[in-house]
């Protein structure tokens, strides 16, 4: 079973690869760059992991470098999991055009192209898959700074639903993990206090587990979630 993920380098990508190639999964990896922890990881499971350096603000090149390229028509795909995202931290009235742009592009415009191009490899290879995006529980409760981020996730999970109706018939899923506050690259500016703040708004009153996350979602990877799709499923320590 092959699953492409976006984000691969670090954090929650990461860890759903470490977890998909226990499951016996190949993995497809993209990322902008390569970390120490992707280069063992590689190291380790070099016959399973397949990576790729790709920004994924270029969506112009995504068919013809990472679909023709890379992966190929002959290889068919199981799933895909949008899981690479850009954090536009600021309060609307600083709102900048040209980094808003930049962060739709990377959280919105490519994860819907190749969304475009992986449906188009199920279909010609006669596949039921399955497709998550990660989403984030700012779509759902305020942050104060995060409405410009939290739009792109709102943009994500209504392409997500659609797309199970659109393709549902066919046998293809789609759903969203709603994530919580994970310990990650995009929360490492905040305070300890800041993150205290956040922990209390949890019914846990704790960070949400990374692994959680992972498992969660390759659960909805796997055939024992097959009756469900167009889906926001909340990873979040009880927030909203």
């Amino acid at each position: 079973m092959n699953v492409l993920i976006t984000g691969i380098s670090k954090g929650l990508g990461l860890k759903l690869a470490q977890t998909l190639l226990k499951n016996k999964w190949v993995v497809y990896g993209i990322s902008r760059s390569i970390t120490p922890e992707l280069e063992q990881l590689i190291s380790d499971h070099n016959a399973n992991i397949k990576w790729l350096q790709y920004d994924l603000t270029d969506t112009n090149n995504l068919k013809p470098l990472v679909f023709k390229d890379w992966i190929g028509t002959k290889t068919p795909i199981h799933a895909f999991v949008n899981n690479a995202a850009l954090a536009y931290d600021d309060i609307i009235t600083n709102m900048n055009i040209d980094t808003l742009e930049n962060m739709y592009r990377v959280n919105v415009f490519s994860p819907l192209m190749i969304t475009k191009f992986v449906i188009r490899q199920m279909l010609l290879h006669q596949i039921k898959g399955s497709i998550v995006h990660v989403s984030s529980i700012s779509v759902h409760t305020g942050y104060k700074g995060l409405s410009m981020y939290a739009s792109t996730k709102g943009a994500l999970e209504a392409f997500s639903k659609n797309t199970a109706r659109e393709w549902g018939g066919l046998g293809i899923r789609s759903n969203c993990v709603v994530a919580g506050f994970m310990e990650t690259e995009m929360s490492s500016t905040l305070s300890t206090d800041q993150k205290n703040r956040i922990y209390k708004r949890t019914s846990l009153k704790q960070q949400v587990d990374t692994n959680s996350v992972a498992e969660t979602i390759a659960f909805l990877l796997s055939d024992e979630s097959k009756s469900i799709t167009g889906q926001n499923i909340n990873v979040d320590c009880g927030t909203i």
